[in-house]
């Protein structure tokens, strides 16, 4: 059964649906790193603009059944030194009331398929069960167990896996 996850490009009207979205998320992640709350009680992510300016930047909300489920940023980089730009999933975030129900790993699907090449998702190497929902995710979409490599950046520890998906039919 194919799960019902809308990947939706985020117009600039839709920046601060994106932005409070952001908020959930990084505060989810201030278990795990330290990040201050600001004095309007909210986590600032101050790139968030340059995915409206910068056209190696994409915004994408996800829906299901049409409500908001979550949003996926995405980065064109040239890291990996591979032939042309690779992709990084550079923030990738699923509400909780839809997590563990396969929307996360059907949303990764609709993006890697939309831009299929070279990618790379990284996962703090403290993020233990984002790190087994990458694994699973990616191993179910190219049907084989990836290694990864370990990263240091900012003094946080990051796990990479890269890929490509040009070869994964639709």
């Amino acid at each position: 059964m194919s799960i019902p996850v809308e990947l939706v490009q985020a117009g600039h009207e839709e920046q601060l649906v994106l932005e409070n979205l952001l908020h959930l998320y990084l505060h989810d992640f201030s278990e795990l790193i330290a990040l201050d709350v600001g004095n309007d009680g909210r986590f600032e992510y101050k790139n968030l603009a340059l995915y409206w300016s910068d056209p190696a930047r994409l915004p994408f909300l996800a829906r299901v059944d049409g409500k908001l489920a979550g949003f996926v940023l995405v980065r064109r980089v040239s890291e990996l030194q591979r032939d042309g730009d690779a992709y990084d999933m550079a923030e990738f975030f699923v509400l909780r009331g839809y997590r563990r129900r396969g929307i996360g790993s059907a949303l990764a699907e609709r993006v890697w398929l939309r831009y299929p090449g070279w990618w790379q998702v990284r996962v703090m190497a403290n993020n233990a069960a984002a790190f087994r929902f990458w694994a699973a995710a990616i191993e179910s979409f190219t049907g084989k167990a990836l290694d990864f490599e370990s990263l240091e950046n900012d003094g946080i520890q990051w796990r990479r896996f890269t890929f490509n998906t040009a070869s994964n039919p639709p």
